[in-house]
This record gives C-alpha cells, structure tokens and sequence, in this order.
C-alpha cells in the first residue's frame, strides 16, 4: 500500500536520509526508532513530500511526486508533536482546516454539509465535540493534540505520518491518542508510519520496526521478530537491561 525505494532526502547537497527502503501494507503499523540526529524527521518529510527527494514514495502504486499539493494531501497526512500555538481558531475551526484538500473553494467559505457532518463525527471520535466552540488557545495539551489528531483524520488520508506525537503528553494521553489510531488504521485502506521517542510505547504500537542510524536503515521486521539486542549498538548503551531494571521498581 506505501512504498518506499531508495529514498534520499536532506537540506543541503548531501543527503540527510541515505537509501531507505520499505513497505507497508494495508491495516499496518510501522515504527522508526533511532538515536537523535539519525535522519527520522527528515525522513517523515520526504515521506510527506515536505523536502526534495530521490527515490520515490508512492501510495497504491501513485508515486506523490506526480500528485498536487491537493491530491498529496488527500493520501499522505502529517501529525507532529505539540507546539506553542499563535492562532485563535475555535476547535471546529481548527479541525475544518484537514478538509481543505477536499473542498472546491478556500476554507471555511467551501464548506459542506458532508464536511461539516465528518469534522462533527471525528470530534467525537476523539472526545472533543463538547470543545468545539472552544478556542484552541484555552485547551490542555492533551486535549490540543486529540483536536490536531481530529484535524488529521478529516482530512480522510491512506497514510498518517507520525512525527513524535506523544512528546510533552502525560501516560494517560499517549496511551489514548495510540488507542485511536490503532482504531482509525484498522478502518479500511489505511497505514501508518510513526516515530516515537518512547521505546516501550513503540514497541507496543507497532507491527513493524525500522531502525535507522546515519541516515539509513540497520533494519526493518516484524515486531515479534525484532531483535532487541540492536538497540544497544544504536543507543549505544545497554537498553535491555535498563528496561529490566527499571521494570523491577514496579514488582513489589
């Protein structure tokens, strides 16, 4: 469903992202872990068409590089991690803006029915309708990101790249926002690729696992598969028996 071949990207003339391959079916999760500075976000952006790359990405055999801005949105969608917010838009306002790739005319003044009824419908798939005439100015950051997650999904795309998500979010949240996309990705002909700093939180996420260092892939399985024992070269520490020792704090 989402191929990738021989991707690079980067800012300058040398490439950032080195020759990254993989693939990722229908109703799948895919997760990118690597150290700081590995190359993840400027991976996601090419993914998102956001950078110039080599290579190509392509969503059901389309490759986003023949795409519009329009037709790219409607298949690929970028959620990041929270920031400072500068606008004043309400909750309703700021999740209409996912349906712009989808309306005829600008934002807000295109506005139909059918998008009116789908920005209601995910409002309340993430717990926010009550919140709708709320700005966004005066929302907790967990209910900040539920409405950009909102945002995401009526913009009714194949693939969601996830940018760190849950940074800055208390358990609860992240626990929550994963549990909603788990549901969203099994709706359908739908993926997602996803970065997340929490090793345990992607581990329980994924289907699948690639981890990358300089830029490229070391490797890229199945979950259950997966060998732990990578970590430690990539994080250059002994991560499995931190996670042990830290999992022995609980057993009391």
């Amino acid at each position: 469903m989402f191929k990738v071949a021989h991707l690079s990207c980067g800012y300058t003339d040398v490439p950032v992202v080195k020759d990254v391959s993989f693939q990722v079916e229908k109703g799948q999760r895919l997760c990118i872990l690597g150290p700081n500075g590995c190359g993840k976000t400027t991976l996601l952006r090419g993914l998102a068409g956001i950078l110039p790359t080599a290579g190509s990405v392509k969503v059901q055999g389309v490759d986003i590089k023949e795409l519009s801005a329009r037709q790219k949105s409607r298949r690929i969608a970028l959620m990041s991690q929270l920031s400072t917010t500068y606008f004043t838009y309400t909750v309703y306002e700021t999740v209409m803006l996912g349906r712009y790739a989808h309306q005829k005319r600008s934002v807000f003044l295109g506005e139909t029915e059918k998008d009116h009824r789908i920005v209601q419908e995910n409002l309340e798939r993430v717990g926010m309708l009550e919140y709708k005439d709320r700005l966004i100015t005066e929302l907790s950051g967990g209910q900040l990101q539920r409405v950009f997650l909102a945002r995401v999904f009526v913009q009714e795309p194949q693939v969601i790249l996830l940018d760190e998500p849950t940074n800055h979010l208390d358990l609860k949240y992240q626990l929550e926002l994963i549990e909603m996309l788990k549901e969203w990705v099994g709706e359908g002909e739908r993926c997602v690729v996803g970065v997340l700093h929490d090793i345990n939180l992607a581990l329980s996420f994924a289907d699948d696992i690639l981890l990358m260092e300089d830029g490229a892939v070391v490797a890229c399985e199945n979950v259950k598969d997966f060998d732990l024992s990578l970590l430690d070269s990539i994080y250059h520490m002994d991560v499995q028996q931190f996670m042990q020792d830290s999992l022995q704090r609980w057993k009391n």
